[in-house]
């Protein structure tokens, strides 16, 4: 799995690495390979997963670390950001495989995506009702904010570093603009639905 990491770059994805590159680079025989996995989907996958498991990991901490819903949003959009630029190239993964991947890729990818919303969606419920503010359709409200920071992720990862900060800032107020319109949703059964 670290050779296939080592072997990633802004214009390489793990749909695009051969047995064999992977093999070299673990310094392993091909056919010692098959004894991990049956095939680069699978590895692919098991990336993915790891991928997934680890950002929710640093989002899930710097989530902990706020206190209230400005804060909340601020550290997990930075959070997020900062591990652009990490050497893990986890996060790449789960941007480019469920844009360029196989279906199983994108369908890891969506499943990894599926675990954020929820852990959002509880998220979102616990700050709602210690607010006292409401929250309109929670499951759609996480799907957004998920949605809409993957997508402006996938647009930073290319960017320099010098742009970051600007996007970074758009993110989050996007970000408030989902949490204020959900919370008017939930205020005034007038607004239109």
């Amino acid at each position: 799995m670290r050779a296939a990491l080592k072997l990633l770059g802004p214009h390489r994805s793990v749909s695009t690495l051969s047995l064999r590159e992977i093999a070299r680079e673990a310094g392993i025989a091909p056919n010692s390979f098959y004894r991990q996995f049956r095939d680069v989907d699978e590895l692919a996958v098991a990336l993915i997963e790891q991928a997934g498991a680890s950002l929710r990991q640093i989002i899930g901490k710097a989530r902990g670390r706020a206190g209230t819903e400005r804060s909340v949003v601020r550290s997990s959009v930075k959070a997020f950001m900062e591990q652009l630029h990490a050497d893990d190239k986890l996060l790449h993964i789960l941007l480019r495989e469920g844009a360029v991947g196989s279906d199983a890729f994108m369908q890891a990818v969506d499943r990894q995506l599926s675990f954020f919303e929820e852990e959002l969606r509880l998220d979102l419920m616990r700050m709602a009702k210690d607010g006292r503010t409401g929250l309109y359709e929670p499951a759609l409200t996480a799907k957004a904010i998920t949605r809409l920071v993957f997508a402006m992720g996938a647009t930073a990862m290319d960017l320099p570093p010098e742009r970051l900060p600007a996007l970074t800032e758009q993110v989050i107020v996007m970000v408030r603009i989902i949490m204020t319109g959900t919370q008017a949703l939930a205020r005034d059964p007038t607004l239109p639905k």
